[in-house]
């Protein structure tokens, strides 16, 4: 009896042995036992493992090997729905708070000062501060700014209320010096968005409607616009001034200088006023811009530089880059294609798509196959393709997202892993960030949106649990890092974490609401069944019929091609590697970059 007790003695331990093995992974990570990711919050439950066969296979390469790595352990598997709805909530309470803070301590004033609880217009004592002055034009900019996302989020009493307020108390009668790019993205697009919204007979977000509605935002829209007309007038190329007094028109002391982006990144908002109107007027001074821009590209490589010349058409910054001076400038090409059909814009981004690809991207030439340094686009001389400088800015964050809309999801994937594990090492993203130093060159985070924007758009494009990670990430970084007394405050340092006394407008009409439609799978913008569409400052856009009709023939007189109308399943764009069907359903809950290749990446941002 007493060997069959040893026996049975032996069998029990085994078994025991056998449990503890298989939890020790869960504990692992319930205790943070891997020191080189930061420890996730719940994690979600794991889903059936890869079926045997090519699937199978294709998993164990993309480290889903038994046990996985500390990257598939971190990201891979479903995303709980109780943790997307709260983290769905905490982004809403995000854009309520620093909205609400605004309303109280600010309105009607520009901005919030989030630290000392009050509100900031322009810089009447210094005309030089542009920093302040390009953007506050005394005219409630951040409750405007702010109208369209109080209707993403399904807030109608207070969209209305806020519409009634613009309404009765906002007037661009004012003697203000403004940028007419940022008046046009921040204010006009968020006045045509929000008309759109009220007059929209499926409203698709609940009751946005306004009594007695006349058109109000529309009339305010065409007055800004009309004051902001002033800058295309005595210019030798039809390229604006960079500003505008709101009351006298250009400024006698403007310079002659403006970046590629201030300049040609206005066509979305002029073209939307037009075919509202009816009047060609603003959609052809805005074309006229870019096409202008356009000639000016190099013959050599066909990139366009940064800052030009309005008088003369020479280059005055020969950067070429996909960042600041430069990133809306892509952008609103292939988005004023898509809203408008316009075939010369399809053509001119196709080009411009290409060059950028033959002579700013670096890196091997596959994002998730193959040798060498992970994808990268760099700042190059705009006539020769070499190197000028070896740092990149947050606002090129925006360039995955672009490059979704197109369909080109697995270079999006690479760029996006880049700014994200700068984001992971500072829990912030630096104005700019020296790849070769491994370093910020600028260190402030005024609260920016553009990966946030990329994250949501890659998460629709392939709706990987990943990216709910990411901004799961990102959404706790603010909290954490830049939340105050009264709002939310732009990092002085990004490594120290200090603050500055400022929140711009674009945190409420993008970050919030980027964040907040990445978790909320429901909303309208995903289930109505309409189709939109973002401007560079989020303002939403319904991608509509009657944008793409216009009441006059030609849009630039003598040029009849170049109103031709292409179909909206035509959008192709040229000599890009890779497509939307590259991503397999197999793929979905595995990472989407190779961990070997994330691992990569986090070492050359120094965050292991």
């Amino acid at each position: 009896m007493r060997w069959r007790s040893v026996v049975l003695g032996l069998l029990l331990l085994r078994l025991g042995l056998q449990a503890l093995l298989t939890l020790l992974p869960a504990l692992a990570r319930g205790l943070c036992l891997h020191p080189r990711l930061p420890c996730p919050g719940p994690q979600p439950p794991a889903l059936p493992g890869p079926p045997v066969g090519s699937a199978g296979r294709e998993a164990r390469l993309w480290g889903a090997a038994a046990g996985g790595d500390e990257y598939e352990r971190r990201y891979s598997g479903a995303f709980p729905p109780q943790l997307r709805a709260r983290l769905r909530d905490a982004a809403r309470g995000m854009f309520v708070f620093g909205y609400d803070s605004y309303m109280e301590h600010a309105f009607p004033r520009d901005e919030l000062d989030p630290l000392h609880c009050r509100g900031r217009g322009p810089d009447r004592r210094d005309p030089s501060n542009l920093n302040i002055n390009d953007v506050l034009g005394n005219y409630s900019l951040t409750l405007i700014d702010a109208l369209d996302t109080l209707a993403v989020m399904g807030n109608s009493s207070e969209f209305q209320k806020a519409v009634k307020l613009v309404i009765d108390t906002v007037s661009f009668d004012k003697d203000s010096t403004v940028q007419v790019f940022e008046a046009t993205i921040r204010v006009l697009g968020s006045l045509l968005s929000a008309h759109i919204i009220i007059t929209d007979t499926k409203q698709p977000f609940g009751d946005m409607t306004i009594k007695d509605y006349d058109n109000e935002l529309l009339h305010l829209a065409h007055d800004l616009a009309v004051r902001l007309l002033p800058a295309f007038e005595n210019t030798k190329t039809g390229i604006p001034y960079p500003r505008v007094n709101l009351k006298k028109g250009v400024p006698p002391d403007s310079h002659n200088e403006t970046c590629t982006a201030g300049a040609g990144s206005l066509l979305v908002e002029f073209g939307i006023l037009s075919r509202l109107l009816g009047d060609s007027t603003f959609e052809w001074v805005a074309r006229r811009a870019v096409k202008a821009l356009w000639s000016l590209r190099s013959n050599n490589t066909g990139l366009l530089g940064n800052v030009v010349n309005i008088q003369t058409g020479h280059w005055v910054g020969k950067q070429s880059g996909l960042g600041a001076g430069s990133d809306s400038f892509y952008e609103y090409l292939l988005k004023s294609y898509i809203l408008f059909g316009e075939k010369e814009d399809l053509e001119m981004f196709n080009a411009a798509y290409q060059n950028i690809q033959n002579h700013l991207r670096r890196g091997r030439e596959a994002c998730n196959e193959g040798e060498g340094d992970p994808p990268l686009y760099v700042n190059v001389n705009m006539y020769t393709g070499q190197l000028m400088n070896t740092w990149i800015d947050s606002l090129q964050a925006f360039f995955p997202g672009l490059q979704v809309l197109i369909g080109d999801v697995e270079d999006a994937i690479c760029l996006h892993a880049f700014y994200y594990a700068i984001w992971k090492r500072y829990g912030a993203l630096p104005e700019r960030y020296n790849w070769q130093l491994q370093a910020p060159d600028v260190p402030f985070y005024p609260l920016r949106p553009e990966l946030v924007e990329s994250t949501y758009l890659l998460y629709q494009a392939t709706k990987n649990p990943f990216y709910l990670h990411v901004g799961m990430d990102i959404l706790q970084s603010l909290e954490k890092y830049t939340k105050a007394k009264c709002g939310y405050a732009t990092l002085h340092h990004v490594v120290e974490k200090t603050k500055e006394d400022r929140m711009e407008s674009f945190f409420l009409s993008e970050t919030c609401k980027y964040l907040y439609l990445l978790f909320d799978e429901e909303n309208p913008v995903h289930k109505s069944g309409n189709k939109f569409m973002f401007t560079t400052e989020g303002h939403i856009v319904s991608v509509d019929e009657r944008f793409r009709n216009s009441l006059w023939e030609d849009i630039l007189p003598g040029e009849e091609d170049s109103a031709e109308k292409t179909k909206p399943t035509e959008l192709k764009a040229a000599n890009f590697s890779s497509n939307c069907n590259r991503v397999p359903d197999e793929r979905r809950y595995l990472l989407p970059l190779k961990s070997n290749y994330m691992r990569q990446i986090d070492r050359m941002v120094g965050l292991i």
